[in-house]
């Protein structure tokens, strides 16, 4: 079956998405755009995932479960899962190593979990846009443990990416694939990415973002080990 997925969206509880953003009118946006695989990456949680779930099973769309994680040294990544579980897992293990600051809404954006009805059910206390202070190999070795993919997020942005804060990717970080915005040339930023496989996500904030990028792939399911094969075909 040929797959159009985007592993990079935000829902309201990333304090820079917008609030308009449920999981259930992400699921209809991303229906509407064409795609049929789709992940949650809000920024140190998962916990919007569930709702999701229960999204996608209505409408019948395929999805996985993660987040973004921003690392000790300020650079994002995806981590990519199965199973909640694991998702929940690897919040976590994430909410251990943030910061105890509590989140200020009216500086950082509001971050209320939601049910798949759009209720909200509780408001995240944490500042989830800080660094946690694991490190982004101690980071990957964590997400492989629990059977997940390790993605580079937006390697081409002047910010948050492992270019703009190691510049460079020294091979040993452990990231099973990089990602690029829709404006980065692949041919540009091949050379640059070790032989890793390259996709494209919209990294959405908004609804209208939904559909901008993706990546396409023939693959039997949508899981991570399907994903991982798939990746595997579009290394640089």
């Amino acid at each position: 079956m040929r797959y159009r997925f985007d592993l990079h969206i935000h829902s309201c509880l990333s304090p820079c998405g917008d609030l308009a953003s449920s999981p259930t009118a992400i699921v209809a946006k991303a229906k509407a755009a064409g795609l049929n695989g789709i992940m949650l990456a809000d920024h140190n949680t998962s916990r919007n995932s569930p709702a999701l779930a229960e999204a996608c099973h209505r409408q019948g769309l395929p999805c996985r479960f993660g987040m973004e994680i921003t690392t000790a040294e300020e650079l994002h990544a995806l981590a990519v899962f199965d199973t909640l579980d694991a998702a929940a897992a690897m919040t976590d293990l994430i909410y251990a190593a943030l910061p105890k600051r509590v989140n200020q809404p009216e500086v950082f954006g509001d971050q209320p979990i939601v049910n798949a009805d759009d209720e909200i059910e509780e408001i995240e206390w944490r500042l989830l846009s800080a660094p946690c202070r694991l490190g982004v190999r101690d980071i990957g070795q964590s997400v492989h443990a629990l059977g997940g993919l390790f993605i580079a997020s937006h390697v081409d942005r002047p910010t948050f990416s492992v270019f703009s804060q190691l510049g460079a990717i020294a091979g040993d970080e452990g990231f099973d694939a990089v990602e690029l915005t829709r404006f980065a040339n692949r041919a540009d930023w091949a050379p640059k990415l070790h032989g890793l496989p390259i996709l494209r996500s919209s990294d959405a904030h908004y609804l209208h973002d939904i559909g901008n990028a993706y990546t396409e792939a023939d693959m039997p399911d949508f899981t991570v080990t399907s994903l991982r094969t798939a990746l595997q075909s579009r290394k640089g």
